[in-house]
């Protein structure tokens, strides 16, 4: 099979490179000279332009975008012009699912196949493999089996043909909703454990243990041990939390479908308070305090 991936960044690059040691033809393409000159050096071709790289392909193609979801709609008005009917475009980056629905239709319309991909793995995924979520009509998935098998951590698992188009960014906007709280109740976790200072427990350690048999255990959590192995204070890291959008959307999701979501939601509104260096919020609610209840309020340069 050959594929064209659109996007060289971590995610597309490690992807190429997975797809190309696994037997795939791969050109990859990226408007940074740097990119293409990176993923040369890597062994896998690079086209200068988008109309090369759609040149440089047989027909019928199958092109893979992995672009940040504010990229994906400007792009394809450049792409769909370049490729003819039958081919194929699938987008693996984080986009909204129903952007996806107006992307489908779009390419409907210049009779090429479209397919969404909900990808997890992070920077990972070129060692360990892609967790991969698809929406899309079975026909253009059947066409794509042979790189979603290389591209997952083994050719019969972590792959899936999940539904119709949007299936694919819609199962992978909760699976992110989902990671959003699991984040944060190890994050709690970890500060309560920290704060009780006369029992000086080693982190990492008690997160080693963790991960052995425990309900618990986690990728995440094997994470969070190497970072606490590492650097146990978690010296030189600012308390700001970004969000790159897939919570906000499942969190407007469940409002929508009238579910219950307070963890995912809660776990959303923690990384926008990190982003407080002097909350309005908290300092309106130490002056009620004192207004109802005579409570001192600290100045704030008390301690400094």
């Amino acid at each position: 099979m050959e594929l064209g991936m659109i996007g060289l960044g971590r995610m597309g690059a490690n992807m190429a490179q997975r797809l190309h040691r696994g037997g795939i033809r791969v050109t990859g393409f990226d408007p940074g000279q740097a990119a293409r000159e990176r993923m040369a050096s890597a062994g896998v071709a690079t086209a200068a332009s988008l109309e090369a790289l759609v040149q440089a392909m047989p027909a019928p193609r199958a092109v893979w975008l992995m672009v940040p979801a504010a990229a994906v709609e400007p792009l394809l008005e450049q792409l769909l012009p370049l490729l003819a009917p039958g081919d194929l475009v699938v987008d693996g980056g984080n986009s909204w699912y129903r952007d996806s629905l107006r992307h489908a239709q779009r390419c409907h319309q210049a009779q090429v196949a479209f397919i969404d991909c909900g990808t997890s793995g992070g920077v990972w995924g070129l060692k360990e493999g892609y967790c991969l979520m698809l929406g899309g009509e079975p026909g253009a998935m059947a066409r794509l089996k042979p790189a979603l098998q290389v591209l997952a951590p083994a050719a019969d698992r972590g792959w899936a043909h999940v539904g119709p188009v949007g299936a694919g960014h819609f199962c992978k906007m909760v699976h992110n909703g989902i990671e959003y709280g699991m984040m944060q109740a190890y994050a709690e976790g970890f500060a309560l454990m920290q704060k009780k200072q006369e029992f000086a427990l080693d982190l990492a350690q008690v997160a080693e243990v963790w991960r052995h048999g425990s309900v618990v255990r986690s990728w995440l959590l094997d994470l969070a041990t190497d970072a606490l192995r590492d650097n146990p204070r978690l010296e030189g890291i600012a308390p700001y939390v970004q969000d790159s959008g897939e919570g906000r959307w499942t969190v407007s999701e469940a409002i929508e479908l009238d579910v219950s979501a307070p963890v995912i939601t809660l776990s959303l509104l923690e990384r926008l308070r990190s982003r407080e260096a002097n909350s309005f919020a908290d300092r309106m609610l130490a002056q009620m305090r004192s207004g109802f209840g005579g409570h001192a309020v600290k100045a704030a340069n008390d301690g400094e």
